[in-house]
């Protein structure tokens, strides 16, 4: 039995979007507990309990709920009792389903904010229908936030949200912290429209974190703190047409970085922005309208579903092998987030826009987030290239930050073990080991790093005694890669492309191509329906494979085949280089462009 689609809907108007909210919401209360505080949909854990994941659910349905509220939609209100009594039964300590007593860095710290949000938005909701205990009950147990520390990240917007749903409402709540709180994250902004999360990381979480909270910030404290909503909409508008550049025709969002089980978060941006009434002078509310839309349409017709229609954790398809310990089974519905467009009415001017595309440049530096994106001329997928992000503190960040390039096509791999290629699946990364070891190292972290506008530069060092001082340079959907490496030992090296799926349903296999010639040095290809994928040898490399990786190590096809070029070194410096293609579709170049060779000898 396969597992549930979402029905056909053409995510057009208002009225469909309501109804995919409401399809996605369909499943959750039959897996609600008796007191409706919990909600279980399926088996997995995370590195909570499982008494707060099932409140983790509970709460997450709320990212929708919460705007079909304001928005009063009927579908929201015929659901909202079973929330209420959660909601009730929840905060209620004499109570079976009683949340807890939180402490420091609690999960449920996280899940406090979109509550925040119903006190603040949609308060004839969240709030007047309770009697005075209940009243009582809700505002003590969500000022537990209050009381303990929570790290100096996205995090603190939790607090925040909580603090203006008290403040909307007349509940005490202490100013001076929610200040500070405010300042702390602005003190996160670096350039160009740009948070940073703590330690160092900007990816997908300065849009869904810090301007998507401030956003609904600002939409509300205007009166109360003018100057701090004028930088937060100015910071908005800043990053608008920089983030657009991470999407495709497709409807496709860049897969970089970590949370990507969150999927169609990656447009709730867009409804954070229509919702605070943000003004873009480099893009139109069609536009913005276009990409919100579009990445729905790739999300849900995607077969991210259980057979009861819950939302699963992976990507492209259920898959624990990516996950992070802060993933449990319900999780996934951040990605509700997207729907707080719903908050608006039909006569809103975003729902009135005609939908356009927004067509980014072809090649965009963009050095606050270290990545050069580039899309060939018809917009069918983005590749990015990076100088690396990592931090060293969540499953994967490896192949999540550091890999050569990152595509909306192929998306990219996680490996399940360093002892094999196969097992490693290292699509866009140089793997090495030494020669009759077990294990093999890529890229971690950069000593040294240069970002140009047609290149990037980084010096690495895999493992001890071997440094690597690497040049990526894109042309079109080619790109060049030149490693100078310096070892001390004999050195395996392998060098690989992009991952290319094996098979799919209605699809012919793909075909896989390899070559060894003394001319070349050989090259290896997969094409087939759902994408080509080449890498070519042009100095120091001895032969060409395709191999099959394991399955589920691809984050958007389970199966998939990664051509490879291998290479042997003995200790002393060395030069590899190498030309990688991509494309949409099966198309494969007799030979390598002019262009391409040319830059492979100039760099």
């Amino acid at each position: 039995m396969e597992n549930r689609q979402m029905s056909p809907n053409p995510l057009r108007t208002r009225g469909d979007v309501i109804r995919a909210a409401a399809e996605l919401l369909q499943p959750l209360p039959a897996c609600m507990t008796p007191g409706k505080a919990r909600i279980y949909v399926g088996n997995g854990s995370a590195h909570y309990s499982e008494d707060v994941a099932g409140m983790e659910c509970w709460s997450r349905a709320l990212w929708a709920l919460v705007p079909m509220l304001t928005g009063k939609c009927s579908e929201a209100e015929e659901l909202w009792p079973l929330w209420q009594e959660g909601l009730i039964h929840g905060t209620d300590p004499e109570h079976a389903e009683y949340w807890g007593e939180i402490g420091n860095s609690d999960q449920r710290m996280v899940e406090m904010a979109v509550i925040g949000c119903g006190l603040c938005f949609a308060p004839e909701y969240f709030l007047n229908p309770l009697s005075g205990e209940q009243r009582r009950n809700l505002y003590r147990w969500l000022n537990q936030i209050n009381l303990y520390d929570m790290p100096k990240n996205n995090w603190r917007f939790f607090r925040i949200l909580v603090n203006i749903g008290f403040l909307k409402n007349g509940l005490p709540v202490d100013e001076k912290r929610m200040r500070e709180d405010m300042d702390l994250m602005e003190s996160h902004y670096t350039a160009d429209g740009w948070y940073f999360d703590y330690p160092t990381k900007r990816d997908y979480y300065t849009l869904w974190g810090f301007h998507f909270y401030s956003l609904l910030y600002a939409s509300v404290m205007e009166r109360e703190d003018p100057e701090r909503c004028r930088r937060i909409r100015e910071r908005a508008a800043m990053i608008a047409p920089r983030f657009a550049c991470w999407f495709d025709r497709e409807g496709r969002g860049l897969p970089y970085g970590r949370s990507l089980t969150y999927r169609f978060c990656q447009s709730s941006f867009w409804a954070a922005a229509a919702f605070a009434g943000l003004q873009c002078e480099d893009m139109r509310p069609g536009q913005m309208k276009h990409l919100l839309l579009n990445n729905l349409r790739f999300w849900l017709s995607r077969p991210i579903f259980d057979r009861g229609g819950a939302l699963t954790v992976g990507y492209g398809y259920p898959n624990l092998c990516a996950a992070e310990g802060y993933n449990a089974q319900g999780s996934p519905y951040w990605a509700l987030k997207t729907f707080w467009i719903l908050a608006l009415p039909e006569d809103h001017p975003f729902w009135q826009a005609e939908e356009e595309e927004y067509i980014p440049p072809t090649r965009f530096l963009d050095p606050q987030v270290r990545l050069l994106l580039t899309r060939d001329a018809e917009n069918r997928q983005v590749v990015a290239y990076t100088a690396g992000n990592h931090a060293w503190e969540h499953m994967h960040e490896d192949e999540k930050y550091e890999k050569f390039a990152y595509s909306t096509q192929f998306a990219f791999s996680v490996a399940k073990e360093d002892s094999s290629l196969n097992r490693g699946a290292y699509d866009s990364m140089l793997a090495v080991r030494a020669e009759g070891r077990d294990l093999w190292h890529v890229r971690s972290g950069c000593e040294r790093y240069e970002l140009k506008e047609d290149r990037i530069l980084f010096d690495w060092s895999p493992v001890n005694g071997v440094t690597i001082s690497t040049v990526v340079a894109p042309v079109g959907m080619w790109h060049v890669r030149k490693h100078v490496i310096r070892t001390e030992m004999v050195l395996e090296a392998a060098e690989g492309a992009f991952s290319v799926p094996k098979d799919w349903a209605g699809s012919r296999p793909c075909e896989r191509i390899r070559t060894k010639t003394e001319a070349d040095g050989g090259h290896a290809a997969a094409r087939g329906e759902r994408g080509t994928s080449a890498i070519y040898a042009l100095r120091g490399y001895t032969e060409g494979e395709v191999i099959h990786t394991e399955p589920n190590t691809n984050l958007m096809d389970p199966r998939c085949v990664l051509p490879m070029l291998h290479s042997r070194l003995d200790p002393g410096e060395h030069v590899l280089l190498c030309a990688v293609f991509t494309d949409t579709g099966d198309q494969l170049p007799e030979k390598i462009p002019e262009e391409v060779r040319k830059l492979a000898e100039s760099i």
